[in-house]
């Protein structure tokens, strides 16, 4: 049944468990980097969904694949290997630092998978008593109970708890605050590259490099949440990469959480391990009716060669370039702009005003975003975004920062 934007929103908020705050425009379709509402307006979607349609939206070759496995075979039981798990299964391994792969459907599924592979090598390694996670404040990593537990916001949500145990909290980009928490109860360390619902606040590669260094001296498993920043993101393939020192050296995780952009909009996730971290999670232990289906695999392994297509992450690291520099650039001029974080199409602009209003005045003129934390716009719009669609965004940003001041 069709209806005004109203009814639609109000028919729709009536039916469903009110986790999020209605939007007044209804999302009709899209193309490219472009979301069309029903009453025909056109968006620059610079949200894509909290950067999950990496390829924008009806990319050819996520329907491709969808049209093509969907005719072949979209589910079987895991205990069943398929052509389409294993081709991409040994794209992500060729491409990464990891050897094993365990697929599922969302972001917080696979640090699920992580904080139980974590803590299961832990106890086989080390000892029971060694289960402690140390994370960061401002952190998000889901909203699982696991997931949950990890994640800033349980320490304002009291009303879901008992959370689960053993989690210790540190200060992100403050390596002396994560190494006063170490203890032979010290499981894993998790972190996140860029923070995303954080405010869009960029890790330092010191800092990464020095959590990797403690983890060797203390024997600790280094988990590396890329749900957001990684499959592109921040201009490599995965966020870690995008952190090298001096030397070009790359602070490689022992496991890797992975989800929103290597599906393209399709749900699928993914947690990636070292063999001697992946080898704890044996049958019986973990698993997932939907993840690796060969729909999910076939969707993630034609997103990934996409972007693994020559030039195609240079023009990300380009077109995030052209964005923060103009920013800036936008910053210099209007109070209302107070600082600009991220790195590639990951980016957050802090606002002296209040956020949620600055939001709907970009959409007014045709811009999507969303929220980063308490004051923070985060841009994230697909990664193939060209130079000039990059400086129509700059322009409705100055328009309507023009227009509030």
């Amino acid at each position: 049944m069709a209806g005004t934007t109203h009814d639609i929103i109000d028919r729709t908020f009536d039916l469903l468990v009110r986790t999020y705050e209605p939007q007044p425009v209804v999302m009709d379709y899209g193309c490219g980097i472009y979301i069309h509402d029903t009453e025909g307006k056109r968006y620059i979607d610079c949200a894509a969904g909290i950067a999950v349609a990496s390829l924008g939206h009806a990319h050819p070759a996520v329907l491709n694949a969808l049209q093509t496995q969907g005719r072949r075979l979209m589910a079987v039981q895991n205990s069943y290997a398929t052509p389409e798990r294993l081709q991409a299964a040994e794209l992500i391994v060729s491409t990464s630092c990891i050897d094993r792969v365990y697929f599922c459907n969302s972001g917080t599924e696979s640090v699920e998978a992580a904080l139980k592979c974590a803590r299961k090598w832990a106890s086989e390694t080390k000892g029971t008593t060694c289960n402690e996670i140390i994370t960061f404040r401002n952190s998000f990593h889901g909203r699982t109970y696991g997931s949950a537990s990890v994640t800033e916001k349980c320490h304002a949500q009291p009303f879901f708890g008992p959370y689960l145990p053993g989690i210790k909290w540190a200060t992100f980009n403050n390596l002396e605050s994560v190494t006063a928490l170490i203890s032979d109860k010290t499981a894993a360390i998790l972190v996140e590259p860029v923070q995303g619902e954080g405010g869009l606040t960029v890790a330092e590669p010191a800092f990464l490099h020095g959590l990797r260094a403690l983890c060797d001296t203390h024997d600790i498993c280094l988990i590396f949440d890329e749900v957001q920043s990684g499959f592109g993101r921040l201009g490599f393939l995965h966020a870690h990469q995008a952190f090298p020192d001096e030397d070009g050296v790359i602070p490689e995780p022992d496991i890797i959480a992975w989800a929103k952009g290597m599906g393209g909009g399709f749900p699928v996730g993914a947690m990636g391990a070292r063999e001697w971290f992946g080898q704890a999670l044996a049958p019986g232990t973990h698993g997932s009716t939907y993840g690796g289906n060969p729909l999910a695999c076939a969707v993630a392994h034609a997103v990934i060669s996409e972007i693994q297509k020559p030039g195609f992450l240079e023009q990300v690291r380009d077109v995030g370039k052209i964005l923060q520099n103009g920013l800036h650039r936008l910053q210099r001029k209007s109070a209302l702009i107070s600082d600009v974080r991220g790195k590639g199409l990951m980016i957050g602009i802090e606002t002296s005003m209040e956020v949620k209003s600055l939001i709907h005045a970009l959409r007014s003129n045709g811009l999507m975003t969303t929220q980063a934390g308490k004051n923070t716009v985060r841009i994230t719009p697909p990664l193939t975004m060209t130079n000039d669609q990059a400086q129509d965004v700059l322009e409705i940003i100055e328009k309507t920062l023009g227009d509030l001041q």
